[in-house]
């Protein structure tokens, strides 16, 4: 007698949402210049000089500005980078993250 052997294959749908987007926001203080913001903003989110100069006066004006909208773990350590280079030129730059 023969030996069949049945091969079961299972077929796994598998659907990948993409990550959640946070919101980078720079919140305003009386100390971080505005050219540290602008350079920073060009630096490490990739705005141009135009862009950078406008989200600074948002942040100025309205006492907050976004920077970027990124998936958590990019925006977290973004957020990280630009603290740490805030705090070792002095300035007590604040950044916060949001949900989108």
């Amino acid at each position: 007698m023969a030996d069949s052997a049945t091969i079961e294959r299972t077929k796994v749908n598998t659907k990948l949402k993409p990550p959640s987007l946070y919101k980078v926001i720079y919140l305003n203080d009386n100390v971080t210049t505005q050219q540290f913001v602008v350079e920073s903003l060009i630096g490490f989110f990739d705005h141009t000089p135009e862009s950078a100069h406008e989200v600074m006066l948002q942040v100025h004006e309205e006492g907050a500005g976004i920077a970027a909208t990124l998936p958590y773990e990019i925006a977290e350590q973004k957020g990280v980078e630009v603290t740490v280079l805030a705090r070792g030129n002095g300035f007590p730059l604040q950044i916060k993250l949001e949900p989108e």
